[in-house]
């Protein structure tokens, strides 16, 4: 068994980095834990049951003395740092019960390609536009980062601009290729999301990176940024192309909903909407989409508010790369890589799917 006093975060996260864990979690009471392929188990090796001292030492010991005084004050804090030559963290530390405790995402530092990734090809082509938004959305573990990692990558390797990237916190370390890039993150390189984005558009960038549109401002800031001559990343906690458009909708008052529209439908490019679903035929999981690429005719529906008439188009929509979910997740189930019953459990419409897997 090993000594408490003697565990370090390094040893648990490398432990976590060698099985491909997704994240490793501690609190007291308890040996530490993981998450591995979407379920929750204990990490592998003779740790010992952790006890208030030990994990408390174990969350300070990445903070800087400013993120130990937030922490104290507010009982939360985001950071991130890598762990040598092997991953980065990403580290959420909270308190539960009284006492501290953290879950922590391990980021490999290599960036994946869209084919490595199992993503549509389609996506590529999104990346050469010059101005517009782009939103990968899902909720929170389902690779958003991942995704859009892959696609600044792209844009890194293959065209001279100015990248500026500002996230909460700086999860994947880009380095310079083709492009310059300027990553900021919140708390370290900036106060806050908000001076850091109206600051971006003087900061000469050609593609902005916003690590989440969390609230009005934000999404007015990539919008706008998007309607002069930028290329916007984002990402949005919603599960498909209709709540995402929804969502942004109904932040603003309702007599700007046409005017919003109007800005969505000039501005909006793609939406990728993306799940991680568990693997039948070996361990891991594969990611299903839906994607929206933004032809005249969707533009249309968005500028007249016609949300809901977007999933035909996208059912109807393969010739310029988009599909629903359920079409995404019927592939899978008829090549044999997920289960018929998983697929069901994370289906937009069950009876949809039931229907695509009887054809």
């Amino acid at each position: 068994m090993i000594d408490a006093s003697s565990i370090t975060l390094d040893q648990l996260i490398a432990t976590g980095f060698e099985i491909s864990a997704s994240d490793v979690m501690l609190k007291a009471y308890t040996p530490p834990m993981m998450k591995q392929h979407s379920m929750v188990r204990p990490l592998p090796g003779e740790w010992p049951v952790l006890d208030e001292q030990t994990v408390e030492r174990l969350v300070r010991s990445k903070m800087t003395d400013r993120q130990i005084r937030i922490y104290d004050e507010t009982s939360e804090m985001d950071l991130s740092f890598a762990v040598g030559s092997t991953c980065r963290i990403r580290m959420n530390c909270y308190r539960q019960r009284g006492g501290a405790a953290t879950v922590m995402r391990i980021i490999p530092l290599v960036i994946r390609t869209l084919e490595q990734l199992g993503l549509p090809m389609v996506l590529g082509e999104v990346t050469k536009h010059r101005q517009g938004l782009v939103l990968v959305t899902g909720p929170t573990g389902s690779g958003k980062t991942t995704t859009l990692a892959a696609l600044i990558d792209i844009i890194n390797n293959n065209r001279p601009c100015h990248i500026v990237t500002v996230e909460d916190p700086l999860e994947i370390v880009h380095q310079d290729k083709t492009a310059y890039i300027s990553q900021r993150e919140v708390g370290i390189d900036t106060e806050d999301f908000q001076p850091a984005l109206r600051a971006v558009v003087r900061e000469a960038p050609d593609v902005i990176l916003i690590g989440e549109m969390r609230d009005v401002t934000t999404m007015n800031v990539a919008m706008q940024a998007g309607e002069t001559g930028h290329l916007v990343f984002s990402t949005v906690h919603t599960s498909s192309a209709y709540e995402t458009l929804d969502r942004i909708v109904n932040m603003f008052p309702p007599h700007e909903k046409n005017h919003l529209c109007l800005r969505l439908a000039n501005s909006l490019k793609a939406i990728v909407a993306q799940k991680l679903v568990p693997r039948c035929d070996g361990p891991g999981r594969v990611v299903a989409n839906e994607i929206l690429i933004c032809t005249p005719t969707v533009s249309k529906a968005i500028e007249e508010g016609h949300f809901g008439d977007l999933y035909h188009m996208m059912n109807e929509g393969a010739f310029w790369g988009m599909q629903t979910m359920n079409q995404s997740l019927a592939r899978y189930v008829k090549a044999g890589v997920v289960s018929e019953e998983t697929a069901l459990n994370y289906a937009g419409i069950v009876s949809e799917l039931k229907q695509l897997l009887r054809r």
